[in-house]
């Protein structure tokens, strides 16, 4: 349970004075594809206002990439999509698995140690 909290943890990243979790990470820690998760959230446009997703801008992208020396980031499409930790939470009622639940868990969790609460 450690190192999944420690694994969260080094994937919140702070953009736009927000720390956040991007789509691609939050699909691999739900065990499923970043398309099939972002789709999940844009059919459910209504619980995720801006403040708890956004799209990131080209700049945005550009410079989270540069901080880390290898990047996990294939090529993509579209620019990845941010969420809030309330956006995080969203999700997993959106998603509705165990695994959304147990991860849900993990994300409050790690929040008590990271002060992901803004």
């Amino acid at each position: 349970m450690k190192n999944e909290l420690e694994k969260i943890k080094s994937q919140i990243y702070e953009v736009r004075g927000h720390q956040v979790m991007l789509d691609e990470d939050l699909a691999a820690i739900y065990q499923v594809e970043t398309k099939r998760l972002n789709e999940a959230a844009k059919r459910n446009n209504d619980r995720f206002p801006p403040e708890f997703m956004f799209q990131l801008t080209k700049n945005e992208y550009e410079n989270l990439k540069s901080q880390f020396a290898t990047s996990s980031w294939g090529g993509r499409r579209k620019l990845p999509i941010a969420f809030t930790e309330n956006g995080v939470i969203m999700l997993s009622s959106v998603l509705n698995s165990k695994i959304a639940t147990q991860i849900n868990i993990n994300v409050v969790n790690a929040d008590l140690d990271n002060d992901f609460i803004q």
